[in-house]
């Protein structure tokens, strides 16, 4: 059996045999199927958490969401950036002809057939994100979105030999260091804590023999990690959420509505013109959100319609009427959530679908009314100093 991508430790008499893989590497689960038929472990680890192994082994949901109850809960963004990730792994994985995640499912599969512990030793994925963006400031943000839409909506192709490099360890090192720089503050929580989490899983498994089917970056940080013992509950605890955020957003609605109001009282037709300006400039770059993401007439005109109010209430969003409104008018069919993990390959795919054409109108309206708010608090702004 070939030991490349196999690290084998022993600590305190029991045997731990860490598998690098690439998730969506055919060479990867060949491997996971031929180290556990071949080992017979007490345990497998594999890097899920309930939530990825329920999406793994049941298969995808789509059918069964409401769009509605989506947007009504706030969730379109996240739904769309979960899409949008998926698709990019999926797209790489249907070049080379595998189902993306295919190692992990392997190593479900093998663990059952020799009779070992299926252990899912990965953080809450929900607990990562939310560590990964409070570790993040504005600008850092902006940044990682930018790019990963960028690699979402890249064409490039990768070979099956390309991905087989990534998994030596020398290279992903590299790529850890380079992945350090650009972004400082979202290794830890990604990589690091990961690392400490899955070792000490994977240490805890039950057994004297314990299989870790893992992404290959995290093997040198485990291998480091695991005879340490981790502070869970630090690990899996939730950022303190900041009340600046929301001092902002009403500090923001209540100076715009202030100007005006005292703009009114003291010269009515300068007034006129910043209350005009807040409706244009809110609205209509609201409304060319929507038309951007192809929505219904009536869909773009009621993002124009609610923007200027919805853009002075921190609890309100422009997008989630504007999606709601097309949600009615395009109501997605049977057939559009089917396909829709299909659709979300391309850019064209994206539009098509009517699911994902009403989340892109939820997230584009409210980047339009964002924008609208900044530009028009600004005309109103400048208005009031011109006048006074």
């Amino acid at each position: 059996m070939a030991e490349e991508n196999i690290t084998r430790l022993n600590i305190d008499g029991k045997e731990y045999i860490l598998i690098g893989t690439a998730h969506v590497s055919k060479h990867s689960a060949e491997q996971v199927k031929e180290v556990i038929e071949a080992e017979r472990p007490d345990s497998v680890c594999v890097e899920l958490d309930e939530q990825r192994y329920q999406t793994i082994t049941e298969g995808s949901k789509w059918k069964e969401m409401d769009i509605v109850q989506v947007i009504k809960q706030k969730k379109a963004s996240l739904l769309l950036m979960n899409l949008a990730i998926s698709s990019f792994q999926n797209r790489m994985a249907k070049e080379l002809g595998i189902k993306a995640g295919q190692e992990m499912i392997q190593g479900i599969e093998s663990a059952k057939e020799v009779g070992a512990e299926l252990v899912l030793a990965d953080r809450n994925i929900q607990i990562t994100f939310s560590r990964i963006w409070g570790n993040l400031g504005f600008k850092g943000k902006t940044i990682l979105l930018s790019q990963i839409i960028t690699s979402i909506f890249s064409h490039d192709s990768i070979s099956e030999e390309e991905l087989e490099k990534l998994k030596e360890q020398d290279t992903i090192n590299a790529m850890l260091n380079e992945f350090t720089e650009t972004f400082p503050r979202l290794k830890k929580p990604l990589i690091d804590e990961r690392d400490q989490y899955l070792a000490q899983k994977i240490k805890d498994a039950p057994g004297e023999k314990v299989v870790a089917v893992l992404g290959a970056a995290h093997v040198p940080g485990i291998t480091k990690e695991i005879e340490k013992e981790q502070d869970m509950a630090r690990l899996t605890a939730l950022p303190p959420k900041s009340n600046l955020p929301k001092i902002i957003g009403w500090s923001i609605p209540a100076l715009i509505v202030g100007l005006i109001v005292y703009t009114f009282i003291t010269n009515p037709s300068a007034g006129f013109n910043q209350t005009l300006s807040w409706i244009l400039w809110t609205g209509t770059l609201s409304a060319l959100g929507a038309a951007i993401a192809m929505g219904h007439p009536f869909t773009i005109g009621t993002a124009f319609v609610v923007a200027p109010m919805t853009a002075l209430h921190p609890l309100l969003a422009a997008g989630w009427f504007a999606g709601l409104a097309q949600a009615y008018i395009r109501r997605p069919s049977v057939r559009d959530f089917e396909t829709l993990s299909e659709d979300v390959f391309t850019v064209k795919g994206f539009w098509r679908n009517k699911v994902s054409r009403i989340l892109l109108i939820v997230v584009l309206c409210n980047i339009g009314a964002s924008f609208g708010t900044f530009i028009g608090g600004a005309d109103i702004i400048k208005t009031f100093f011109q006048n006074f």
